[in-house]
């Protein structure tokens, strides 16, 4: 039997990956069989000319089954697709909550779901709390009540429930954690979690915060196990425990790895983005520059630098401009040009993207008002509450401005907003962090 040559080998490694974009469109990638979600998200990025700020994320989604969930760093995407059916599909898409506990690990699960195994009523130390779910020898637990479909029926229980690293658990009597009263509910070593994003529609489910546990294979719908919590904190804890406990430290070390390397294994790209920590107030005034400290000189200088602006845009008005656009026109539609502008979408679809890219703080998006066709929406996420704010123009001295404070604070244009709110907190309930972004691959 003839010997393989090495050309042919290096071809049997190639594999062929279906991309989609949230708005439809795929792209065909031929990428080695060895590559990780990572490494693919960064080469999406790099052909798609976005900014890489490490928040991109490739997600498994199956549409019949009503469940999406996003690919940890590490994981082979050549293996992945093995266990998709042929209505299942990659999306590429921005997830800013992927990695959220680390950044935040003391207020992002509630004091009474954390226990230890062994301990009845044992309560881990805050201070503990992360060491302890990476620490493969502990012996952590989430407990509560979730409400559990009944398997191959539409009938669904509310049970005590434990999560272990050696599964998901209920108990048979009431909040016991005796041994003979614990039951398997779902392995983590075969399976993964999911968001549900049909719940109530396909599963009749008893509230909108549904997700399931899916074995790592091509899983009919009566496979699945089903469960749903009350509100979205609980949903996100439940599904961040799982991950934590299947993954435990290689989790850390895909949160660490951003910041380590520069460099990739397969490709390297230039990372771009602007910490607004970076962004500080000059004085150009005298022969040399200087950094202006002072926060009410720096004030005062951006103050006077607006007006001049002002009067700047006023003058080439009169002279006549030498933009095709009308100054007042322009300022109209600069913002269109912008990745956080979504045009004429309706309430529920913000609503449906803040959900799909993490319900992080400071996660954002401006929108044309449907009810006022003169005004914008601001649409933001604090606390994992989606919350509207109304921008409505106004006219001084001829000119329009636009506010969101009822013209105590106003803007040339939505991009001035922007920037603003994304430095001062105003009257929002946080600052603008995070756009919400889609990209056409």
């Amino acid at each position: 039997m003839p010997s393989c040559s090495p050309d042919c080998c290096l071809l049997q490694a190639v594999e062929i990956i279906n991309i989609f974009s949230e708005d439809g469109m795929g792209k065909v990638v031929e990428i080695p069989a060895d590559m990780t979600a990572r490494d693919l998200c960064q080469l999406l990025v790099y052909k798609s000319h976005c900014v890489d700020d490490n928040s991109w994320a490739l997600v498994e989604h199956h549409p019949l089954l009503g469940l999406e969930r996003c690919l940890e760093d590490h994981e082979l995407v050549v293996q992945v697709q093995a266990s998709m059916t042929s209505e299942g599909r990659f999306l590429f898409r921005k997830n800013y909550a992927k990695y959220e506990f680390f950044r935040n690990p003391l207020n992002f699960f509630p004091e009474h779901m954390v226990a230890w195994c062994q301990e009845t009523n044992g309560a881990i130390p805050p201070s503990q709390l992360l060491q302890n779910f990476l620490n493969s020898s502990s012996c952590p637990e989430i407990q509560g009540f979730l409400y559990v479909k009944e398997m191959g029926r539409k009938s669904w229980k509310k049970l005590y429930v434990f999560l272990r690293r050696s599964g998901l658990y209920f108990s048979t009597k009431g909040t016991s954690k005796e041994p003979r009263h614990l039951q398997l509910l779902a392995d983590l070593e075969d399976s993964n979690v999911f968001t549900v994003t049909t719940g109530k529609k396909l599963h009749s489910a008893p509230t909108d915060y549904e997700f399931c546990i899916k074995p790592n294979k091509r899983t009919e719908l009566k496979e699945l196990r089903m469960l749903c919590t009350e509100d979205e904190q609980s949903r996100t804890s439940w599904m961040t425990a799982f991950r934590l406990f299947k993954y435990g430290i290689v989790l850390y070390q895909n949160y660490k790895i951003p910041q380590q390397r520069k460099t990739l294994s397969h490709f390297s790209t230039p990372v771009r983005s602007v910490s607004e920590n970076s962004l500080v107030a000059m004085d150009f005034s005298g022969r040399i520059g200087r950094v202006i400290d002072n926060p009410l000189e720096a004030q005062s200088a951006a103050m006077e630098e607006g007006n001049a602006w002002r009067k700047r845009s006023q003058r080439m008005n009169i002279l006549g401009s030498p933009s095709p656009l009308h100054p007042c026109l322009l300022n109209s539609v600069i913002h269109r040009t912008q990745l956080w502008f979504h045009g004429r979408i309706t309430r529920e679809e913000s609503h449906r993207m803040i959900h799909q890219q993490g319900q992080v703080d400071g996660l954002f998006l401006l929108r044309d008002s449907q009810s006022n066709p003169k005004a914008f929406v601001l649409t933001l996420c604090h606390h994992q509450k989606i919350k509207h704010f109304q921008i409505l123009p106004c006219e001084e001295d001829g000119q329009i401005f636009f506010s969101l404070d009822d013209g105590s604070t106003k803007f040339t244009d939505l991009i001035q907003l922007v920037e603003f709110y994304q430095l001062n907190r105003g009257v929002l309930p946080c600052k603008l962090k995070h756009p919400c972004t889609l990209v056409a691959l």
